[in-house]
């Protein structure tokens, strides 16, 4: 069992974000070999479970490995160019098949409410049906991909109604045109259109791996869409991963607000990505996860929270609210995700051409990554822009970290006048100055 103090304070750091996601629409796609794999009833309880949480949400699985088991029991040898299924008539009516069975298996694991299990008591109404209308691929490079097909459009206004009502929705990858015809489709591309066409909050992607580079094992923990499309130029990720980056990539530029790519095989990806600060995969998005900016009055409270229990220790001088915001356009902030993690303050005398680096502070989950070599240098940046000369701080504890960044230690008479009238002699605090 999880300590019960683990446990309380998981529970309680996720409470913002269960708040944060009721009533918000997921889209979420998972392959085929997730339904193959013996933990596929765990995720299942992770759908059940963000149902419960209030979250809306529209499930768009794979077939491919279905597809495949029915091909190789009749001897046919199927056909890909450029990674997509060239579907002739054989490998459509497997697809058929294989959705078929598919999507009535996951209906009947989100039916499920077995006493003593995550399922106990969990009343979900799922609902399938044609939202996606398709049309043929076409030739490419010369080769007809017959029933392959592309989204053409999709039923946004039946896929919100049924998701107001409280549904549910499992899409299959398959499309149909408006003469009947049936369309093999990529079961990506079906979630990137659904989740843009119905203006979704989050599309997350369930892989088989990673989001790491091909030269580095570590995955990528966010990227803008920007970086995204250079990286993908370069060829950076394999072609599975290319191939789901390009999709977040295109929802996110189609108006959904966050895509995440999500290795399936961690045990509560989705759990861990969506309750947790920092997450487990890759969040897209269309700027940056983490900024440095300029504070406004509506930061305080988080300036206040991050610097309460350094100004307690006796590193940081106490500051008010009133003085905060009497001051706060001395401020910068590092904010991610909406929490203040970084503060700095620039106080400027610009008779003495110098400026003082003040309340500089991190949150303590945050620090050891550059963040405050970041402030730092911006502070130095900003004083440089206004014609300042020297920058110094004042400090009791932390007097080496700026000896390694290029000030030394002065004394008293070094201060601006201003600045000597308000010095606290009973803190005692080191000096130092740095030219610019």
């Amino acid at each position: 069992m999880v300590e019960p103090d683990a446990f309380v304070h998981w529970f309680r750091a996720s409470s913002p974000y269960i708040h944060a996601h009721r009533g918000k629409t997921f889209v979420v796609f998972f392959g085929g070999e997730a339904l193959v794999d013996p933990d596929f009833p765990s995720l299942i309880h992770d759908f059940a479970l963000l149902h419960g949480l209030g979250i809306r949400l529209v499930l768009v699985h794979g077939i491919r490995p279905q597809i495949e088991q029915r091909l190789q029991a009749r001897g046919i040898t199927s056909r890909f160019h450029h990674a997509l299924r060239i579907t002739d008539p054989p490998a459509l009516e497997c697809a058929m098949e294989a959705a078929g069975q598919v999507r009535v298996e996951i209906e009947s694991r989100l039916s499920m409410g077995v006493a003593d299990s995550p399922m106990d008591g969990v009343h979900l109404q799922v609902i399938s049906g044609n939202f996606v209308t398709a049309k043929p691929l076409g030739v490419i490079d010369g080769l007809d991909f017959e029933h392959t097909g592309e989204v053409r459009k999709v039923d946004r206004d039946n896929i919100r109604g049924l998701l107001d009502q409280g549904h549910l929705v499992l899409v299959s990858p398959l499309g149909y045109s408006p003469s009947g015809e049936t369309f093999n489709l990529s079961a990506e591309q079906v979630a990137t259109e659904i989740a843009s066409a119905i203006e979704a909050d989050k599309l997350l992607l369930l892989m088989e791996e990673n989001c790491a580079a091909r030269d580095n094992p570590t995955p990528v923990p966010q990227i803008t869409t920007r970086e995204a499309r250079r990286l993908l130029a370069d060829q950076t990720f394999s072609r599975d991963i290319s191939s789901h980056l390009e999709a977040a990539v295109r929802a996110v530029e189609g108006g959904v607000q966050r895509a995440h790519l999500l290795n399936r095989h961690v045990n509560g990806a989705l759990l861990l990505e969506l309750f947790s600060r920092d997450g487990i995969g890759t969040l897209v998005s269309a700027a940056p996860f983490e900024t440095l900016r300029p504070a406004s009055i509506e930061d305080i409270g988080g300036i206040l929270e991050l610097i309460e229990p350094l100004e307690r220790e006796g590193v940081l001088v106490k500051r008010s609210r009133e003085k905060l915001e009497m001051e706060i356009d001395a401020y910068w902030v590092i904010e991610r995700d909406g929490l203040i993690i970084g503060c700095a303050a620039l106080h400027v005398f610009p008779e003495a051409g110098m400026a003082e680096l003040a309340c500089l502070a991190l949150h303590p989950d945050y620090r050891g990554e550059q963040r405050g070599q970041r402030l730092l240098e911006s502070m130095e940046a900003k004083a440089r822009e206004a014609g300042l000369t020297h920058l110094f701080v004042l400090t009791t504890r932390t007097t080496h970290w700026f000896l390694e960044r290029g000030f030394r230690l002065v004394d008293f008479n070094e201060l601006p006048l201003e600045r000597k009238r308000c010095y606290n002699y009973k803190r005692n605090s080191k000096i130092l100055l740095k030219r610019l």
